[in-house]
């Protein structure tokens, strides 16, 4: 007996589900209420049940990423100011050379040049043959282009280039995302079906079930729930009444709504929509007396609703509702 009792509790606190089917305990008390059923997890994402459903792709608006900022340039020369600086650098070292030959000159060449002299004389060898060799060698080669070949008259001749190096890579198309494989899918039997209009059809449920939620009767949105997320609600419900408390609702904000999942599975299609959202959420008894929550606090809450239809054309549905994280 001791046995069974603690099986029946675990299973119980860890939302043992079935076939796809997300489950969360009841709360009670009054923490219980909170949104459209209850601000827990709930109904049924197909194969996709036991999976947390992807993120938004946009940034949250309140972590910003920071903005990009472009190296600054280096300064260089150009225009007259290159030359002039070139043309005095020429002049100085003509200069320096007419000191050291043609002033050596002046004072007679027996006492010979000094070890400064020699060096300076060296590095300008050196700086010569470096310009005359680099003006020797071929420009190189352009990717995939035209480079620099021997003819047989003795010159150079532009040629194709055909190493390995100068062959453009191309790249194979990315393979579409899980989203967009979905979308694709979808689109073959509805060709008209868009994720933005998806998402703006999805946000008029949204509200219209929570209206449903504060008057606690689910009856009037039934045809956008399916049957077992109807009963699950409506039961939410029944036990709001039987306790004659009412989940207030008010200035509800919906800040984001985005498609962030789309697949098809045993002849049905499936949307997941993210709702980024704030609302004043509290609980009242039927007198109007405060129970729980705050009348001037609003909450910030993220949700991500999932709608279902037979493969085609027909109506969506919601089938399960679950929290971030």
């Amino acid at each position: 007996m001791r046995r069974q009792l603690a099986a029946t509790t675990i299973a119980l606190l860890l939302g043992i589900t079935t076939a796809g089917v997300l489950s969360t305990p009841l709360l009670t008390g009054d923490a219980a209420w909170a949104r459209a059923g209850g601000g827990s997890s709930g109904g049924s994402r197909g194969s996709r049940g036991f999976s947390a459903p992807s993120r938004p792709s946009t940034p949250s608006p309140t972590s910003p990423s920071p903005p990009a900022t472009a190296p600054s340039p280096t300064p260089q020369r150009s225009g007259w100011g290159a030359g002039l600086m070139g043309g005095i650098g020429g002049l100085v070292l003509g200069g320096l050379l007419g000191s050291m030959l043609f002033g050596g000159m002046g004072h007679g060449f027996g006492g010979g040049m000094g070890l400064l002299e020699i060096v300076l004389l060296g590095a300008l060898a050196y700086f010569v043959f470096s310009f005359l060799r680099r003006r020797r060698e071929p420009p190189p080669a352009v990717a995939g282009g035209y480079g620099m070949s021997p003819s047989p008259g003795g010159g150079q001749t532009w040629q194709p280039d055909h190493s390995a190096a100068s062959v453009a890579t191309l790249e194979p198309p990315a393979a579409p995302s899980d989203l967009e494989a979905g979308i694709r899918h979808i689109r073959q039997m509805d060709a008209a079906f868009e994720p933005a209009r998806m998402a703006a059809a999805a946000s008029d449920i949204f509200f219209r079930v929570q209206a449903a939620w504060i008057a606690r009767d689910m009856g009037v949105v039934r045809d956008s729930l399916t049957p077992e997320m109807h009963q699950r609600m409506q039961g939410q419900c029944a036990e709001l009444k039987a306790q004659r408390r009412i989940n207030r609702l008010e200035n509800i904000a919906v800040r984001s709504t985005e498609v962030t999942e789309a697949w098809q599975e045993q002849g049905q299609d499936f949307v997941t929509v993210a709702f980024l959202a704030s609302v004043l959420d509290y609980t009242t008894d039927e007198s109007g007396q405060l129970v729980d929550g705050s009348r001037t606090e609003p909450i910030r809450f993220e949700e991500y609703w999932t709608f279902v239809r037979p493969v085609g054309l027909g109506a969506w549905r919601l089938s399960a509702i679950q929290q971030a994280g």
